[in-house]
């Protein structure tokens, strides 16, 4: 983890962000000068090992922003002192340590900084025992200023607690590069006492226990992915091993309070439908359906580019048997005459951002909705049992051939609406861009909220790595393929040579619904013969050369899928790129290492031999 440190003037906006080496210590004094001296005699640089690039960026800086900053900056010494920690000695400070050297600042003095207006100092926040100027930063962040603002003279601490994906490496180093000081002695200790209290109620303090087999991306609030080996071994995923989306802490819900509320355009007036009310008065539907994170597999977007997300491998999807009421019937009694109702319908959670008060919230088009075929639920069970607490107990909408992030758990209200749903997940998250979009020049109220997903497979067993057994002359490969918006597969490719040559694969559970309302995945299987291993000489292997071993060769194995409209993934992940790094569907492809030789000759000159032909 890279040290920051900046050269700052108290009280003022740093000068300069400068990343050092681990174990390299940036030490910024300052020195007055003559008053009448020009700017650039004003600034005068002691360096000390390793420190040019601090002083060549520094005059840089300096030289661009003399206008802003020369009335505060009086001359710079800057010292550069390495040091080497012997063994056993501390590891070097971690984002938020107190640096040396930095100004301190009380809570109170922190707290007074809460505007832009530079005139009177900027937006300050702490972080750990930090002080940080986040000003410039606000207007360019990727969420937007309004969230960070809310920190603005305080801690951004609990925020992160509640949004734990800011917590990594990347995000710390940047805010490092924002440091001008450390929270004071006495503050420090204040607070110690004041969060040690705090932690044993955090807002994560009541989430559910989980099974251990869940593949964790994150832990607060809890994201976890099935494992690829558990995903196919039964059409149905097991409740305990479907994977988990949360975006904030899991609500814990009275089944005796609850009333779910129902409103909007169109309706004479608001109803609210007890869970007795939905399970008694309404006829119960039930419907086999798949559920896919918009991110399911954004790591293979992130080995093209970094993106910002969690990142999933091909496990954040899940098939599952749902049951409940219908959606259109709810609303049409609650009073919905209009069966052609343009507009969208909304629905919003229980679950709460302890910090800003939102909740999680979406919207579908109200024709998915008022579709008689579409098989949108107000689903209570899931895989013949009550929900659980991670997937929405009591009362969650299950919209089959749409995307996840609609898909709202712990369903508090459902309201009819002209207008799309207007909260931020909505609005500013779960869409896609071209590759040539950045977060400099992104703007998503340009696009679209996704609905329907595009067609996606992936191979399920075996996994990434796995070993041949030596002298191997096929291998059986198994997954799931599936496409949104009710179309069915038809087809799925599999090959064993990178795409080179292709082989069909057999379609097994799933493969007979409806054409048109195929809502879950279809289970595939292919025995698909390897490629003939290379024959291989005077090639030296093994470290050291003494160490006698087998040589084993990678053999790539990718599929792809058809649906029912004939449309197939795109075969690499490049051209589909996105900076949220959703809607990840090109060729899945996974490296299987096969024996190759075995060693027979001189062990610095080894000759291999394939065992095809030994």
């Amino acid at each position: 983890m890279q040290c920051v440190r900046r050269i700052f003037c108290p009280g003022r906006r740093p000068l300069l962000s400068k990343p050092v080496i681990p174990h390299h210590r940036t030490r910024l004094l300052s020195t007055r000068s003559q008053p009448n001296s020009s700017f650039a005699k004003r600034i005068t640089w002691v360096v000390a090992g390793g420190g040019g690039a601090v002083v060549a960026a520094a005059l840089t800086w300096a030289s661009l922003n003399r206008g802003r900053h020369s009335r505060h900056l009086q001359s710079v010494a800057c010292a550069t002192e390495k040091q080497h920690p012997p063994n056993g000695s501390p590891p070097p400070p971690r984002p938020g340590d107190v640096v040396e050297g930095l100004p301190d600042y009380t809570l109170d003095e922190v707290s007074k900084h809460v505007t832009r207006d530079d005139s009177v100092g900027g937006v300050w926040v702490t972080y750990r025992d930090g002080v940080y100027d986040i000003t410039e930063f606000a207007g360019q962040h990727p969420g937007g200023d309004e969230k960070i603002l809310l920190a603005r003279g305080g801690a951004i601490d609990p925020f992160w607690e509640v949004f734990p994906v800011h917590a990594t490496e990347e995000t710390l180093n940047l805010l490092e590069t924002m440091r001008i000081g450390n929270v004071c002695a006495e503050d420090r200790a204040k607070r110690a006492a004041a969060q040690t209290n705090k932690k044993k109620e955090g807002p994560f303090a009541n989430d559910p226990t989980r099974s251990p087999l869940l593949k964790v991306i994150t832990s607060e609030p809890f994201n976890a992915e099935t494992p690829a080996a558990f995903l196919v071994d039964g059409y149905t995923t097991p409740t305990d091993f479907f994977y988990v989306r949360n975006h904030l802490p899991v609500p814990e819900v009275d089944p005796s309070n609850y009333a779910l509320e129902v409103s909007g355009e169109g309706l004479p007036s608001p109803i609210r439908l007890t869970l007795n009310d939905l399970k008694t008065k309404f006829e119960q539907h039930t419907v086999v359906a798949t559920l896919q994170c918009t991110g399911n597999r954004r790591s293979d977007l992130q080995a093209v580019k970094p993106i910002k997300g969690l990142a999933w491998s091909a496990g954040a999807i899940g098939n599952a048997e749902w049951s409940g009421v219908r959606v259109r019937d709810v609303l049409i009694y609650a009073g919905l005459k209009d069966a052609d109702f343009e507009g969208h319908v909304h629905f919003e959670g229980l679950d709460r951002n302890s910090a800003t008060g939102e909740c999680y919230g979406a919207s579908v088009p109200a024709r998915t909705v008022l579709d008689p075929h579409g098989d949108v639920l107000l689903a209570y069970a899931m895989n013949g049992a009550d929900l659980t607490r991670d997937h929405g107990y009591p009362l969650r909408v299950v919209v089959p051939g749409v995307t996840g992030a609609r898909n709202v758990k712990w369903l508090g209200k459902v309201r009819t609406s002209r207008e799309e749903y207007g909260g931020f997940w909505q609005q500013s998250d779960y869409k896609s861009f071209s590759p040539a979009v950045d977060w400099d020049n992104v703007d998503f109220s340009k696009a679209p909220a996704i609905q329907e997903t595009p067609i996606q497979s992936a191979i399920c067993s075996p996994q990434e790595g796995f070993v041949l057994p030596p002298g191997a002359g096929e291998v059986t490969l198994r997954g799931y393929a599936y496409s949104g918006g009710g179309r069915g597969i038809i087809r799925v490719d599999v090959s064993a040579d990178g795409g080179k040559t292709w082989h069909e694969a057999r379609l097994r559970e799933g493969a007979g619904q409806d054409p048109y309302r195929a809502w879950a995945w279809v289970v595939w299987e292919a025995s698909v013969p390897l490629p003939v291993a290379a024959v291989t000489t005077e090639v030296v292997v093994g470290t050291p050369l003494e160490k006698v071993g087998v040589r084993q060769e990678l053999v790539e194995v990718c599929c792809r899928a058809v649906d029912r409209s004939y449309n197939t993934q795109p075969e690499f992940p490049g051209p589909i790129w996105n900076l949220r790094g959703v809607l990840a569907n090109s060729w899945h492809r996974i490296h299987l290492r096969r024996p190759l030789a075995t060693i027979e000759d001189s062990p610095r000159q080894q000759r291999l031999v394939s065992p095809e032909v030994r």
